[in-house]
């Protein structure tokens, strides 16, 4: 079975990681962020990551247990 990715257009070079999970409506806070990634097993680029001040430029793959996402320039 194929993976869906959806995209998510950015309008800055980068975001950072905690602020792509604001964005996707799945934490409100930084706390609440940092308490995610606790919690979940994150991928970026195919590499674990936990850091909410990861950058996230164009072109980087997110998988999160919600689904897959790929930043693309707005």
């Amino acid at each position: 079975m194929e993976k869906q990715v959806r995209e998510v257009a950015i309008n800055s070079d980068y975001i950072t990681l905690g602020q792509l999970l604001k964005f996707l409506d799945l934490v409100s806070t930084g706390g609440e962020a940092k308490a995610y990634l606790a919690d979940h097993e994150i991928k970026i680029n195919g590499e674990k990551e936990d850091r909410r001040g990861r950058k996230l430029r164009p072109g980087d793959e997110v998988v999160l247990v919600e689904g897959t996402f790929r930043l693309i320039s707005k």
